[in-house]
């Protein structure tokens, strides 16, 4: 993994799995866009879709197989409710699992939430060179997600490493 001393901006692709929001209340959506905007990347695309195991297989598929979808951050499905079923979908596309993600995203979780930050299946990966991070639905959880772990991995100056050298590229 490299660190750079220039900053690269990536094309960063969003997904929100919801089976009760749509474009006017997605809040989490919002602050995914929002951040990654702020951090000086693109919004490659965004999609809301259903919690629906084969339509975020579809949406995912897509965009690993797009050589400029480089970070996928999606958003919901990631609890233990019935329908949540954001890892059952996504695990099976991931070439590598980044088991170091949903750990630190608990712990950092527990100073918000508690305990119940054990109901947390956030999770992260690369699958043909392009990241996916799973953030639960809350809008607090995406932005504590994104600001304080995806945030300084996709930028290529972070030091010691970061994700920069992972990942696809012209």
């Amino acid at each position: 993994m490299s660190s750079s001393s220039q900053f690269h901006p990536l094309n960063v692709c969003v997904l929100t799995i919801s089976d009760t929001r749509n474009r006017d209340n997605d809040t989490s959506g919002n602050m995914l866009q929002k951040l990654t905007e702020e951090a000086g990347h693109y919004v490659f695309d965004r999609r809301l879709i259903k919690d629906d195991v084969y339509q975020m297989r579809a949406s995912l598929s897509e965009w690993i197989a797009n050589e400029q979808a480089q970070v996928i951050v999606t958003t919901g499905g990631t609890g233990f409710a019935g329908r949540d079923s954001t890892p059952e979908a996504v695990r099976p596309l991931l070439d590598k699992h980044i088991e170091g993600f949903g750990e630190l995203f608990r712990q950092l979780s527990h100073d918000d939430i508690g305990t119940s930050t054990i109901q947390s299946r956030a999770f992260a990966g690369l699958a043909n060179r392009t990241l996916i991070f799973a953030l639960p639905g809350s809008t607090g959880a995406c932005e504590l997600g994104f600001s304080q772990i995806i945030r300084p991995q996709i930028d290529s100056r972070t030091k010691p490493c970061n994700f920069y050298g992972q990942i696809k590229r012209d």
